[in-house]
């Protein structure tokens, strides 16, 4: 069976959130598990942290909004 799968691995937010709790992610891999939090809509259901950090990443451009996150 040759289907087109990506190669890339799943992206499993708790994992990321613990590792980034921990201090252990890269600027990279933070704008990462934020952009996914944005766009899954957890930014803003998480502590509080969270959604400031994603409004403050958002409004600084490194990162994109979702309309209607209920963060407005």
């Amino acid at each position: 069976m040759n289907e087109n799968r990506s190669t890339k691995k799943p992206f499993y937010p708790a994992s990321h959130i613990i590792a980034y709790e921990q201090g252990e992610l890269s600027e990279e891999a933070v704008l990462k598990l934020f952009q996914a939090l944005v766009d899954s809509g957890l930014a803003w259901t998480l502590q509080g942290h969270y959604g400031r950090t994603a409004a403050g990443l958002i409004q600084a451009g490194l990162i994109k909004g979702k309309e209607n996150t209920g963060n407005e």
